[in-house]
C-alpha cells in the first residue's frame, strides 16, 4: 500500500510540475505577440497567489493521489473475496475447522483474515460459536479501520483547503489596505497584485476542496456497503456452522450460488458507479 501511494504521489508531482513548466515556457511568447492583452500563465497565477499556494499545491497533489489510490483499492471483490468465502463456508459446513483456518492463512484478504480469526477461537474439545462471532467482529473492526483512514484524509483536505484559501484572501486584503495607507489609492498596480492574491487563493482552495469533499462521500458510501457485506458474510458463516453442529452437514450449494449472484450484482453496480 505504501509503495502504491509513493508511486502515485511521485506521478502527481511530476504531472503538476511538467504542466507548470509548460505554462511558464509559453508565457513570454504569448505576451510578446499581444502585449496589449495581459494574459497570465499558470506560473503567473501561482506567483500571484503568494506563499499560500505552496501548501495548497501539496494538498492538490495529496488529494489527487488519494483519489486515484482509493479507486484502485476500494473494490468489493478485493475486500470480500467471494471465491475464498465460498471455500471457507464449504469447509465450515463439513466441520473442517482446522482446514478452514489453514485456507484463510494461505489466502489472505480482509474477509478471510476475519473468518480465520474467529475460527481460530475453537479448540479440539469445544466449538464456542459466541466466542468465534465476537472474535470475527473484533477482527472486522481492525481490518476495516486502516483502509478507511485513507478515505478520511480526503475529508481533511476538503476542510483545510478552503480555510487556507481564506487565509490567502485575508493576507492579500491586508496587503492591499497597507498599500493604500502607505501610497494612497492611486497605486493601482500594487493594489491589483494584492487583490489578485486574495482572489486566486480563494479560488484555488475551492477548486481543491470541492472535488475532495465529493470523493470523500463517494468512497465513504462505497466502503460502507463493503462493510455491510462483510457483516452478512460473518452472519451466514456462523449460521452454517451452528446448523452443521446441530444437524450435521447441509446442502449449501444454493446458498453459495445465491451469495455469488449477490456479490456479482453488487460488483456490477459498483462498476457502473465508477464509470
Amino acid at each position: 500500500m505504501k509503495k502504491i501511494l509513493a508511486i502515485l504521489t511521485f506521478a502527481s508531482i511530476s504531472a503538476f510540475g511538467l504542466s507548470a513548466m509548460a505554462q511558464d515556457t509559453n508565457a513570454p511568447a504569448t505576451e510578446a505577440k499581444a502585449p496589449e492583452v495581459a494574459t497570465k500563465s499558470l506560473m503567473d497565477l501561482w506567483r500571484a497567489g503568494g506563499i499560500t499556494m505552496y501548501p495548497l499545491g501539496l494538498f492538490a497533489i495529496f488529494g489527487t493521489t488519494l483519489i486515484i489510490y482509493n479507486f484502485i483499492a476500494v473494490r468489493r471483490k478485493k475486500f470480500l473475496n467471494p471465491t475464498g468465502v465460498a471455500e471457507v463456508e464449504k469447509m465450515v459446513n463439513q466441520l473442517q475447522i482446522k482446514e478452514a483456518i489453514a485456507y484463510c492463512e494461505k489466502n489472505p484478504s480482509p474477509i478471510t483474515n476475519i473468518l480465520g480469526s474467529g475460527l481460530s477461537r475453537s479448540t479440539d474439545n469445544e466449538i464456542d460459536t459466541e466466542a468465534m462471532t465476537q472474535a470475527m467482529e473484533e477482527a472486522s473492526v481492525e481490518e476495516f479501520a486502516a483502509p478507511y483512514v485513507l478515505i478520511n484524509y480526503l475529508s481533511v483536505i476538503a476542510s483545510l483547503a478552503p480555510m487556507l484559501g481564506l487565509y490567502g484572501t485575508v493576507s492579500g486584503m491586508v496587503k492591499a489596505f497597507n498599500t493604500i495607507a502607505a501610497e494612497g489609492a492611486g497605486s493601482a498596480s500594487k493594489l491589483a497584485d494584492n487583490i489578485s492574491e486574495a482572489l486566486i487563493t480563494t479560488a484555488a482552495g475551492m477548486i481543491i476542496g470541492i472535488p475532495a469533499m465529493f470523493f470523500f462521500f463517494f468512497f465513504k458510501n462505497k466502503y460502507g456497503a463493503i462493510i455491510s457485506g462483510a457483516s452478512r458474510i460473518i452472519g451466514d458463516t456462523m449460521f452454517t456452522l451452528k446448523t452443521a453442529i446441530k444437524f450435521g452437514p447441509q446442502d449449501i450449494s444454493e446458498v453459495i450460488a445465491d451469495s455469488n449472484e449477490g456479490n456479482a450484482a453488487a460488483m456490477e453496480a459498483a462498476t457502473k458507479e465508477e464509470k
